[in-house]
């Protein structure tokens, strides 16, 4: 007679449970939808346009966009009202996800991180004064008249959002006077009838930093364009500040 233990039943199988309807599975969190997305709701800010739009800038000077597309994305940007409406504009750039992510919140802002104010496309003094400075929107085409009367254009803290800002001015009996910052290229001359043009050219140190041309008609008067000399002592006071 076999005295052998007798081998164990196999534990019978638990059965699966049911889907439970009620519970919710994750999913692939899909692309970002403007429709949807909250965050893609909320009103953007001059910062977030200003940040897309030196994005567009570094990539036309990297070839990556024409200047069609380029100023057509810009003006877009400029006319952004929502974040959802500047994703699109970066989505086929390498730099799209840092152009739409949230800078952290600065303690005291810089002077580069104000935004820039939208100014009109014309200037004009008659038997009197136009001073146009600080940050501003510089565009593509200004138009600067002085009839017996003067005109200052400071563009050494303007936001150049073209890749070439062209001034017409004209000074009839009266003058034009235009700073650039000194890293941009400067080109122009024009006609002077009992007049003069005075502008100090100069091509920018880097070579897809914006291009300032001037030209000039000038009866009985003058215009001057120069780049304007960096104040050492706010420099000085800017190193101390950022160090």
């Amino acid at each position: 007679m076999d005295n052998s233990p007798l081998p164990e039943p196999l534990p019978e199988p638990r059965p699966e449970p049911l889907p439970d309807p009620l519970r919710k599975t994750a999913a692939p969190k899909p692309y970002a939808d403007p429709a949807t997305d909250p965050a893609l709701q909320l009103r953007a800010s001059d910062a977030d346009r200003e940040r897309v739009a030196e994005v567009l800038r570094e990539a036309y000077a990297e070839g990556r966009l024409t200047a069609e597309e380029h100023s057509e994305r810009v003006d877009a940007v400029y006319a952004a009202k929502t974040m959802g409406d500047l994703v699109p504009l970066t989505k086929d750039l390498p730099a799209h996800a840092t152009a739409h992510a949230t800078a952290p919140a600065a303690p005291r802002p810089q002077r580069s991180d104000l935004p820039a104010r939208q100014e009109p496309p014309q200037m004009i003094a008659v038997f009197g004064g136009a001073e146009r400075k600080g940050r501003f929107r510089a565009g593509s085409l200004l138009k600067a008249l002085a009839v017996f009367g003067g005109v200052e254009i400071d563009l050494s803290e303007a936001v150049f959002d073209s890749p070439e800002l062209v001034i017409h001015c004209t000074a009839v009996f009266g003058g034009v006077e235009i700073k650039v910052p000194p890293h941009v290229t400067l080109r122009g001359g024009g006609v002077g009838i009992f007049g003069g043009t005075d502008i100090r050219q100069q091509d920018g140190e880097d070579p897809s930093a914006p291009v300032v041309t001037v030209r000039t008609v000038c009866v009985f008067g003058g215009v001057s364009a120069e780049p304007k000399k960096p104040n050492k002592l706010k420099e000085a006071l800017r190193k101390r500040l950022e160090g």
